[in-house]
């Protein structure tokens, strides 16, 4: 009976615990709701492809300069396979599980190399992060962390995104 009673008692824990995860998850997607009420829409026409595609893993979206400050809504708390490819017209962020994130040009404002955010800690500077403004009276902005499959990948995206910043022309890659 004493078997019984610490059972019961332990699944009940569990499934306060599980309770009170799903209810923050909630708390954190209503309030990053007004940081993006909706995720921008790619044009018809993404112009002249500058890097890509890339196969990456989206990490997460996070309030710009505080990794841990992780943004849940439309979809972008959910760390998924995504093909990545920088256009003339933005970032392109193809997500497997997850809705698709574009960046307008307009909005980008930087990319770098980091050693984690919210979801992913590689060390070194394993992960491209780029920052954007999802909302232009947002100054502060969002970063959202990828990992590119081949370390050669991270230095090709950041220089695309970095031409896509500056309003500079690609450098052209030469083939041996």
């Amino acid at each position: 009976m004493r078997q019984l009673a610490s059972t019961v008692v332990l699944l009940l824990v569990v499934l306060a615990v599980f309770w009170a995860m799903r209810a923050g998850w909630r708390a954190r997607t209503q309030k990053s709701t007004a940081l993006v009420p909706r995720l921008p829409v790619p044009p018809a026409e993404l112009g002249a492809l500058r890097a890509g595609p890339v196969e990456a893993v989206y990490v997460s979206t996070t309030r710009a300069g505080d990794w841990l400050d992780r943004v849940t809504a439309e979809g972008l708390g959910v760390r998924s396979p995504a093909q990545v490819s920088v256009h003339d017209a933005g970032v392109l962020i193809t997500r497997q599980g997850a809705p698709d994130l574009f960046v307008p040009a307009a909005a980008l404002r930087g990319a770098a190399a980091a050693p984690g955010m919210a979801g992913k800690v590689v060390g070194g500077d394993g992960l491209v992060v780029l920052t954007w403004q999802a909302d232009p009276q947002d100054p502060r902005g969002l970063d959202t962390g990828l990992r590119p499959r081949r370390a050669a990948d991270r230095t090709r995206l950041i220089d695309a995104l970095t031409t896509l910043t500056t309003g500079q022309a690609p450098a052209q890659e030469e083939n041996s």
